[in-house]
């Protein structure tokens, strides 16, 4: 995940440059008279990893516009909150100011997406965004009498 304007920038040089290379080796194997279908073969994994790219590229321009898409369980927090400091234009060093830490702080637990953050942590990251959060759960039926019976 692209976490800053730095990373987005070096991203974009970096797939612009494969690429050029893709590009350039494919053009290498054509003049070996290699075939199209072998050339293909060839280029695969460097066009899949330059994909991956894309799609994080991708990415972080949507955050960029705002388009955060909601999470349906906690395991996707972490990666929800970095979104929405990109999207609210906080780096990192501004983050850490308004939470009172160290902005290397900020910086290990955006890399780890917040693995293992607690409820309270979540919430002074909220607030230091001015942000509010909704939840709500999709709670099942509570199984009667006649559905374990049904079992049976």
């Amino acid at each position: 995940m692209i976490r800053t304007d730095q990373e987005y920038k070096e991203a974009v040089k970096r797939r612009d440059a494969e690429k050029k290379q893709i590009e350039d080796y494919r053009k290498q194997l054509k003049k070996q008279g290699i075939s199209k279908d072998m050339i293909n073969k060839a280029i695969q994994p460097y066009e899949s990893f330059r994909l991956q790219l894309v799609e994080e590229i991708e990415g972080y321009e949507r955050i960029r516009r705002g388009v955060i898409h909601d999470i349906y369980n906690l395991s996707g927090i972490g990666q929800r909150l970095i979104g929405i400091r990109i999207y609210l234009g906080i780096s990192q060093r501004e983050l850490a100011h308004r939470l009172g830490v160290h902005e290397t702080q900020v910086s290990r637990d955006e890399k780890n997406e917040y693995h293992g953050i607690t409820v309270e942590r979540v919430e002074e990251i909220l607030i230091a965004f001015g942000v509010k959060m909704k939840s709500s759960f999709d709670v099942p039926a509570p199984k009667t009498e006649t559905d374990e019976k049904r079992k049976c």
